[in-house]
């Protein structure tokens, strides 16, 4: 069962899970329609004679050591999965190597081609602002960067992979919720003053909930409500006995620490490094590559 042809299942109080978020969600912000996704592009170049862009990976930063492990694993399985392919980490805080330092060290001769794929879960002041602010800053490249990672299907069985390693697909469990129809999950992400991240927040639930068949409700660690223990308390308020907690982080760190503090029963390990994790990182790739050769092609006419 897909978004697309389904919708979503009854909790056991007779709401969707569409109403259900958007009840817990009430003090969220309104939310503009959506900008159309940008590209930066410096320059024309023809796509006949343009090499495969250098892939720059564009991770947030944490202090915790876990997090940068856990960001190179990941862009060795991009590597495996598309060799040859340069692959490079650049971080916007806390880590080494920073943004402008990677784009700073790509050739300078002839006009570099580079995408560069936030990894980071959805919009906000980092993919809107702080990244195409340090690109500008390199006008040697010819660049486009990509959506962030979220919202996407692939998210969805990222999420739903660890779930199950966390032991929601356990056979009791399982028998349980076919019974009694009485668990949901948070999705505990970052949190942003951008109205959009909440609203990637919410898409990124439903398809979740999609793939779960149980209500999914999205709760954020800071800068945005419902906290997640906030989140937690509406739930049981409506009658469900077991939350278990996703967490919508793209690797280990303080906000995964106090989201899995406000589990009551089960929380799942932040995404991390696996297959899907990989395939959604060459998805954004390839999709902005081809934009951008699209426009450039279009700006030599």
């Amino acid at each position: 069962m897909t978004p697309t042809d389904s919708t979503p299942d009854q909790g056991p109080l007779g709401s969707s899970h569409a109403e259900l978020i958007a009840e817990i969600a009430h003090r969220f912000t309104p939310r503009p329609a959506d900008p159309p996704r940008r590209l930066h592009a410096v320059g024309p170049r023809s796509p006949r004679t343009a090499p495969r862009p250098v892939l720059v990976a564009v991770a947030h930063g944490s202090r915790d050591p876990a997090a940068l492990a856990t960001a190179l694993r990941l862009l060795d399985q991009v590597r495996a999965t598309r060799p040859g392919l340069d692959v490079r980490l650049a971080h916007l805080d806390l880590n080494e190597p920073r943004l402008d330092d990677v784009l700073g060290g790509l050739p300078r001769s002839g006009r570099s081609e580079v995408v560069l794929v936030p990894l980071l879960l959805g919009r906000g002041y980092h993919v809107r602002i702080d990244i195409p602010e340090q690109l500008a800053r390199h006008p040697h490249l010819d660049a486009a960067v990509a959506a962030p990672l979220g919202p996407h299907p692939l998210l969805a069985e990222a999420l739903q992979l660890r779930l199950a390693e966390a032991g929601w697909d356990d056979p009791e469990n399982v028998r349980l919720r076919r019974r009694e129809a009485r668990d949901a999950v948070v999705l505990a992400a970052s949190g942003s003053k951008d109205p959009a991240s909440a609203k990637d927040a919410q898409t990124q639930a439903l398809l979740l909930a999609a793939r779960l068949h149980v209500p999914v409700v999205p709760a954020f660690v800071s800068a945005a409500a419902p906290t997640v223990p906030q989140a937690v308390a509406a739930l049981c308020a409506r009658g469900y006995r077991r939350i278990a907690v996703a967490s919508y982080f793209a690797a280990p760190g303080d906000f995964a620490r106090l989201a899995a503090a406000a589990a009551p029963w089960l929380v799942a390990a932040p995404l991390g490094a696996q297959e899907a994790m990989a395939a959604l990182v060459l998805e954004r790739y390839d999709r902005a590559a081809a934009g951008h050769r699209v426009l450039a092609a279009a700006q030599a006419v």
